[in-house]
């Protein structure tokens, strides 16, 4: 079983909001594969349903970003799931929009909501990473990130989570690279040699190219990574 929990603020006011891309992946994926209704549990939102053969949880926590990681421990604990076993859904001001990464363990790079969940549960846990982007100064984050999203950028933000809901099966089987894949295919579709997007009169175009995971964090990870170099 795993549990996938996309982080945000509750209500309507924050609804469509940078910061809230982690309840709309969610939202999406519910939608697209047919979970169940959403109810209230574990101070958040709760769907449950399936990703190929992986029984999956969806989380939204309505606890506001700050203290998202009283909602995810909570859940943790009553299905007796691990850290290993946990993925969360973010914004990302360090990833261009449109972008998105996996990530395992390491830090929290100053987000709030993981913050929150490095103290409730560890830091040991997948990341899907949502980028959008950075104001271009740090006094200017805040508002940023809890403003909408412009017209402009719902093409690439409705590609993005056209992609995750179409890699979702592969994340929940933890097979980050096709998972990364399967959104590459939606944000940046194959071309041709006549520089048409796939299907455009091009029976045969070219996959798209891999896209490689984060690699792991973590002290084990060093170590490997020395043993490797010698």
């Amino acid at each position: 079983m795993k549990l996938f929990v996309g982080l945000g603020n509750p209500g309507a006011k924050y609804a469509r909001n940078r910061h809230n891309i982690g309840f709309m992946a969610l939202d999406r994926i519910a939608s697209d594969h047919g979970f169940s209704p959403w109810r209230a549990k574990f101070q958040g939102e709760v769907a449950e349903g399936r990703l190929g053969t992986a029984k999956v949880v969806l989380l939204k926590p309505t606890t506001f970003m700050n203290n998202s990681g009283q909602s995810v421990g909570e859940a943790l604990r009553f299905w007796k799931l691990g850290a290993e076993d946990l993925t969360v859904f973010h914004d990302e001001l360090d990833l261009a929009p449109g972008k998105v990464r996996v990530k395992r363990g390491g830090g929290h790079a100053g987000h709030n909501g993981l913050r929150s969940i490095h103290a409730h549960v560890s830091p040991d846990y997948a990341r899907v990473r949502l980028g959008i982007g950075h104001p271009g100064h740090k006094d200017r984050v805040s508002g940023y990130v809890l403003s909408d999203f412009a017209k402009a950028e719902e093409g690439w933000l409705d590609d993005v989570m056209r992609g995750v809901s179409d890699g979702a099966v592969e994340l929940a089987a933890g097979d980050d690279g096709r998972f990364l894949n399967a959104v590459a295919l939606r944000v940046a579709p194959p071309r041709s040699g006549t520089g048409k997007k796939a299907g455009e009169g091009d029976p045969t175009p070219s996959p798209a190219p891999p896209i490689q995971p984060d690699p792991p964090s973590g002290p084990f990870a060093k170590l490997a990574d020395r043993f490797r170099r010698g």
